[in-house]
Order: C-alpha cells, then sequence, then structure tokens
C-alpha cells in the first residue's frame, strides 16, 4: 500500500477572464470591479472601451427617465439567409436570448440633465451593430416622433455596418435613415451623433455622420472601409493613426473627441446652446 495517495480533485478555479479585465490596447490586466467603476475606461492608458447599449444609456439619461419605444421592431429574414455556419434566424435568435436586446439599437424618449431628447444606443454585441431593417425602422420611426414631441435626436454609433445577411433591404436603410434624418433637420430639431468604437461601413457612410455635431470619445475607430482593403486598392501605406478619432478630427470630419466623463455634460450644454 502506498503512504501517498494523490489527490484526484482539484480544487475548482474561477476562469481568469471571471476576474480580470484586459485593456485591448495596452494589454493591462486589472480586476473587472476597476473597469466598471472607471466606466470602462483602461485605468492606465485612457483606452476607451466598448459599452452595452444599457451600459451607455445609465451613463447618459438622468436616472429613472428612460422610457425604451419600438421594442417590438425587429429584424426580418425575408431571403430565409443560411450560409455555412447556419442559419441567420437562429443566429439572430441566439443573441437576442443572449443579450436580452431585440435590435442592434435600443431606442427610447429620456432626459439628459433635464433636457428631453430622443435617444438611441447602438450595441455591438447585437450581432456586430450592424445596421439591419430593423434598426433602419426605429431610426426612422424616432424621427417621426421627435418631430412630433419637438425633441433633439442624440444616436450612439457602434457598428461594423450594413447586416448583410437581410441583402439589398439593408443597404436600403443607409438612404431610409437619412431621409428621416433630413426632414428632422426640416422641422429645425438639432441632431447630435456621437461616435463610438468602432463605426464603420454603411453606418459610418449615413446616419452616424450626418450630425448637426459629430463627436466622439479617444482613440476610437472610425471609418468605411477596412486598412486593408484600401492599402490594396490604391497601393499606398496609409498612416498609422489612419480613421483614429483623433486622424478625423485633425482632417475635420469630427467636430470634436470628447472623454467619456464628460459626455453627458457636454451634450447638455449643446442642447442648452440649442435652446432645448
Amino acid at each position: 500500500m502506498a503512504w501517498f495517495k494523490p489527490k484526484t480533485e482539484k480544487n475548482p478555479i474561477p476562469p481568469t477572464k471571471a476576474l480580470w479585465a484586459v485593456c485591448p490596447k495596452c494589454k493591462s490586466h486589472f480586476e473587472k470591479s476597476v473597469w466598471k467603476q472607471n466606466s470602462g475606461i483602461c485605468p492606465k492608458c485612457n483606452y476607451h472601451g466598448r459599452l452595452s447599449a444599457r451600459e451607455r444609456i445609465a451613463q447618459i439619461a438622468d436616472k429613472g427617465t428612460f422610457e425604451e419605444v419600438f421594442r417590438e421592431v425587429t429584424y426580418s429574414d425575408h431571403l430565409s439567409f443560411k450560409d455555412a455556419t447556419g442559419a441567420y434566424k437562429d443566429k439572430v435568435e441566439a443573441t437576442i436570448a443572449k443579450i436580452g436586446e431585440t435590435e442592434s439599437i435600443v431606442m427610447g424618449k429620456c432626459l439628459i440633465d433635464s433636457h428631453p431628447v430622443m435617444l438611441g444606443v447602438m450595441d455591438f454585441s447585437f450581432m456586430g451593430g450592424s445596421l439591419g431593417t430593423g434598426t433602419g425602422e426605429r431610426i426612422a420611426r424616432a424621427c417621426e416622433q421627435a418631430i412630433a414631441e419637438k425633441r433633439p435626436l442624440v444616436l450612439f454609433s457602434a457598428s461594423g455596418g450594413a447586416r448583410m445577411h437581410e441583402g439589398i433591404l439593408s443597404l436600403m436603410q443607409m438612404s431610409k435613415t437619412s431621409a428621416a434624418i433630413a426632414r428632422l433637420k426640416e422641422a429645425a430639431l438639432p441632431y447630435i451623433s456621437v461616435l463610438t468604437d468602432p463605426t464603420t461601413g454603411g453606418v459610418s457612410a449615413s446616419y452616424a455622420m450626418l450630425g448637426d455635431i459629430n463627436i466622439t470619445e479617444p482613440r476610437s475607430l472610425i471609418g468605411f472601409a477596412g486598412r486593408r482593403v484600401i492599402e490594396n486598392t490604391i497601393r499606398q501605406k496609409l498612416p498609422d493613426d489612419f480613421q483614429s478619432a483623433e486622424y478625423l478630427e485633425k482632417h475635420g470630419f469630427i467636430d470634436k473627441i470628447v472623454e467619456r466623463k464628460n459626455l453627458k455634460a457636454f451634450i447638455a450644454k449643446m442642447l442648452w446652446f440649442w435652446g432645448f
């Protein structure tokens, strides 16, 4: 008989990802509670991480004032789309079950420092924040309701572009949302567009860049096509900071870069300036 018997069962160790947050930029490790307390901003390099729509709403809207609208408007699978990884309907239903949202943008009415607005916030965790028919319909309806109630519109973008599972109808949302925002401007109502990391593809090429003022957070990725696609097309090396918030501000595509902690106050200041 052996004097020593090895222990067969190990004490369960929580997964590393359950304990630590890792900054995507500088790769620093710190407790998740630190990440949350710092509003999703890296305490070492000031990288502004991605937030869910609900986290963003909690930061921007006055407490208890957000009233969601158009939640029943969701995706359409008119193509019965399938690819090698499965059916589009199954993927989007799994996403709905996982994160609890029914589209890539959450829309509602709220107060921002006591200023009444229509607020829309995109969620990148919903199909990469893609622009689908449901997304476009929610934005169009929000513009109509903003006009009816004389409220400014504030939209936070976070998207990889158009949702190609929905084909040409997805691309049509670019013109649909742009036309809706044009009607908003005809009604002399302000539109504040906040481009967060990332805002690319059909979203950057439509409503995200149509604000009366376009603002963004530091170091956000903003552009249309990817760096490699552009470099392979024009056969030139692009600047290292190409498609960054800082590059776009320098070249006049963005009006101002605003730190996350100052966003609410800055938006409220703009609303006050416009008399709302």
